[in-house]
Formats: structure tokens, C-alpha cells, sequence
């Protein structure tokens, strides 16, 4: 599947529409594994606003409870956040989520190296909880839902295999619910706390565009990020430890993005760890000279780097010169045509066949943009009509071979996959000075620094006020 772009905006930006984009790429990107078929078009949510009990009840009631029914092994409470107890279920179901989310097995002993930080990014997650809430902040269900249900529809998948899916796994539906109502709500709280500099005027955008042209012939990256979190920079080697096991998984194979929105305690992590392009001046010393080292767009993972405030796990995307980035951009219109069951080349079923020999006399009579895009449509638009303009020299090998000698208006052959057929037909091609940015990229960057700096210090303030029991040792907390 081809991703979609982004759109230019108008000259003046508010904070919205820029966090609901990233609310809403994050929930696309957090379970994306291919071995999936999410989708939860009829789910029943139920909702978890709690209210803490009050500050001189808490602890009674605890012991009352305790002393009338021994607790489940997996009931077993690890820690208690201004009131609201976080168990064993919960971070073990945690884990399992992030297995199922990338697409790696959870074993024992991968589980026992994850845990300090699960443990620290739910005790962030209960205090952001608790901090919507106390603004009276609501998610609706519906808006969940929909978020869900948009997994569904990108991964192409039959109604309710999420429920199934987890179910199977022995994850708690509610784990993932509470995970995208974080999401969701933080970005609200955010705005709040934002207020008036929650707007990119068209002069700030105007000083930016002035600046970059200042900085012509400078380099820039395009990185990604995860960052780790340190609380006790005299003791880390629990966080140096969990970053070290992220970096094994990344080299695995476990999808950047995917890893990114689940562990970065950074607000990059809303873009799947995307910092964008950057310029040597913007980064940390011990980050530029990592970076400086490391091949660009092979999807390399640098080692631990320390930074103020943790480590940072880099890699590089791409590099330019400011001012001079030629490159090549086309427009296309594709139609996916599904299978009813994945495809065994040994056993193709008459359904298959049927698709195979559609999708052929399609490829030999169809010549316009506009009725692939009908038949996308036709056919539930499980992947999207228009993915917007696309860039020749980022996509793979085989896919740009295909495209770049593509003539306009013509169906490539048929592309056959496990779960269907993809055609594809190039309705533009045009020449670009990538190293241009547009107004709405420059104020998703302005926006992007207001917003990591809000986020940091409102982190910073819950956990200084917050009453966190710890009932296990764990350093930093």
C-alpha cells in the first residue's frame, strides 16, 4: 500500500488540525504489522473515567480490600498513582500489545528487560489520565471507535479480527482503548495548555522562510527518533539497559515507527518518531556526530546516545542541501482489488481466479485517473484512491522501476499480493526542488517545538505533584 501525503494548509496554522493529524497518524501507524487485520467497526466501549478516591480513603479502602480477598498473581499492584493502582495485568498485557504491534514474540526474557519502562510509561499514561480527566476532557467511544475502525480500513482486514485478534493473543481489548484515549485526550489538554500559542501566524511562518534562506548550502537531516527518559541521571543503568534491548529489536526488524509511538517518551512520538528535517545547530553535539557517521536511508539504528535528560536511539532517513534537493514527484490513482482469503500459490480459488482475470481486462481497457478511481471505490476503497503526490526517489527499487516508465494514463499490470491485487495508474509527473519547504510544513515545525516544550514541562509538574507508590524497586521513580 502506497501512504498518503500530506496537503498544504492555509497561510495560518492553529494548534488543531496540526495534533489531530498526529492523533490520527498515530493511531494508523501503532498497529500497522502486516501479519494483522485490525478492524472494530461494531465495538461496544466502556468507559474508564474513574474518579480517584479521596486523599483519606484510599489507603483504608486498599487494606479493606486486601485483607477480604487475597489478590490474583496477575492482579498483584506494582504501584499506585495518586490513588489509581497499576497491577501486573496491566503491564503484562502492555507487552503483549507492543508484541502484537510489531509483530515480534514476547518472550520471558525480552518481557524482564521491557518491564522498568512499561511500568514508567503507564505510571506517565495514569498522570496524563488523570490530568484530562480533572480538566473534564471526554473521548467519546464514537471517536475511539472511528480511530480503530480506521486501522480497519488502511489494513484492508474483516469486520471485528482486532477483537478476535487480541482475544487470541491474550490482550485485554481495554488496553489498547486506554492507550489511544491517552492519545487522544493528551493532544486536548495540549491545546489547552497552549492557548494563545497554540496559532502559527503568517509572519512567524514569513521569519522562518527568511531564516532558511539565510542558512542556504547548509546541511540538514530528515531523522527519526526514540527517547528515553532518564529520572535519576546519577542512576540509569535501567534505562541504558531497556535502550539497548530497543536497539536489538530494531535491528531485528521491529518497525521504527511502531517502537517509536509505543516507548518514545518524546512528543515526536505522536509522528512515530519523525523529527523532520533538522540542521546540525538544532541537535545535540553527541547526536551530530552520531549522525554524521551513520548511512543515510538504509535504515540503520545508531548505538545509545546520551543527551540532557536520557538517550536517544537515531536514524537517518535522509540529507540535503539546504536551498538545492532535485527530485521528481507523480501523482497516481490506484484500485485494490481484495481477495476473500489469503492467497496459497499452490491452492488459488475460483475467487482468486476471478479477481486475477478482472484485474487483467481492467489493466487492457481502462484509461483514465478518474475510473480507477471509481473502481477502488467499487471495490470498499480498502487502500486509498489518491495517496497524494509521491516522491520517485524515496520509494523502493521495485516500486519506482515500476512508476518512473509508467506513461500517464495507463494501468500497470497487475500487482498480486497475499491479500489482493493492486493497479496502478501515474496521473501526473513533475520536477521538484524538495528542499523547498511549503507553508505548512515550516508551521508543523514551529508547532512541533511549542508543543515538545509544553508537553516536557507538563510532564515535569504532574510527576513533582503527583503521590506515586512504588511496591517493587524501581530506579528513578
Amino acid at each position: 500500500m502506497i501512504a498518503a501525503s500530506k496537503n498544504p494548509a492555509s497561510p495560518v496554522f492553529t494548534l488543531l488540525p496540526v495534533l489531530r493529524r498526529k492523533a490520527e497518524r498515530l493511531s494508523c501507524m501503532r498497529l500497522r504489522s502486516l501479519t494483522l487485520a485490525f478492524s472494530l467497526a461494531a465495538l461496544t466501549l466502556a468507559s474508564v473515567a474513574h474518579a480517584a478516591p479521596h486523599a483519606g480513603q484510599k489507603d483504608a479502602a486498599a487494606q479493606s480490600a486486601a485483607a477480604a480477598k487475597p489478590p490474583h498473581p496477575d492482579d498483584s499492584i506494582i504501584a499506585v498513582v495518586n490513588g489509581i493502582p497499576l497491577t501486573t495485568r496491566d503491564v503484562e498485557n502492555r507487552g503483549k500489545l507492543f508484541a502484537l504491534s510489531t509483530g515480534l514474540s514476547v518472550n520471558a526474557e525480552l518481557m524482564d528487560r521491557l518491564r522498568p519502562q512499561i511500568i514508567r510509561q503507564l505510571i506517565d499514561e495514569r498522570l496524563r489520565t488523570q490530568e484530562i480527566l480533572s480538566r473534564h476532557i471526554n473521548t467519546p467511544p464514537e471517536q475511539i471507535a472511528a480511530a480503530i475502525a480506521g486501522i480497519e480500513r488502511r489494513n484492508g482486514m474483516p469486520q471485528n479480527a482486532l477483537r478476535d485478534r487480541l482475544a487470541q493473543d491474550g490482550v485485554s481489548l481495554t488496553t489498547l482503548i486506554d492507550q489511544i484515549r491517552v492519545q487522544i485526550g493528551w493532544v486536548q489538554v495540549l491545546r489547552q495548555e497552549l492557548g494563545a500559542r497554540g496559532r502559527v501566524s503568517a509572519k512567524e511562518i514569513a521569519q522562518r522562510e527568511e531564516a532558511l534562506k539565510r542558512q542556504d548550502g547548509r546541511t540538514e537531516y530528515n531523522l527519526s527518533e526514540i527517547f528515553v527518559k532518564v529520572e535519576d541521571p546519577r542512576h540509569s543503568e535501567e534505562e541504558l539497559a531497556f535502550t539497548n534491548t530497543v536497539i536489538q529489536e530494531l535491528r531485528k526488524g521491529a518497525p521504527f515507527p511502531i517502537v517509536a509511538a509505543q516507548f518514545s517518551q518524546s512528543q515526536t512520538a505522536l509522528d512515530g518518531g519523525s523529527m523532520g528535517w533538522v540542521q546540525e545547530d538544532e541537535l545535540d553535539p553527541a547526536v551530530i556526530s552520531m549522525v554524521k557517521q551513520m548511512p543515510v536511508g538504509a535504515g540503520a539504528i545508531s548505538n545509545p546516545i546520551k543527551v540532557p535528560g536520557g538517550f536517544v536511539i537515531i536514524t537517518v532517513n535522509g540529507k540535503r542541501v539546504i536551498g538545492h534537493q532535485p527530485g521528481h514527484v507523480i501523482t497516481i490513482r490506484q484500485a485494490f482489488l481484495p481477495f476473500d482469503a489469503p492467497l496459497n500459490p499452490e491452492h488459488v480459488t475460483p475467487q482468486q481466479q476471478q479477481t486475477l482475470q478482472k484485474a487483467v481486462k481492467i489493466a487492457q481497457t481502462v484509461s483514465s485517473c478518474d475510473a480507477i478511481a471509481s473502481i477502488n471505490q467499487q471495490n470498499g476503497e480498502k487502500r486509498p484512491t489518491d495517496p497524494g503526490e509521491l516522491q520517485l526517489e524515496r520509494m523502493n527499487p521495485q516500486m519506482r522501476s515500476l512508476l518512473e516508465t509508467l506513461p500517464l494514463n495507463k494501468v500497470s499490470r497487475p500487482l498480486v499480493s497475499t491479500d489482493g491485487i493492486d493497479l496502478i495508474m501515474v496521473c501526473s509527473k513533475k520536477d521538484k526542488n524538495f528542499a523547498d519547504r511549503s507553508p505548512s510544513e515550516i508551521a508543523d515545525q514551529l508547532m512541533n517545538e511549542r508543543v515538545e516544550q509544553t508537553a516536557r514541562q507538563l510532564d515535569s509538574d504532574l510527576h513533582r505533584k503527583a503521590m506515586i507508590d512504588m511496591r517493587i524497586k524501581l530506579k528513578g521513580v
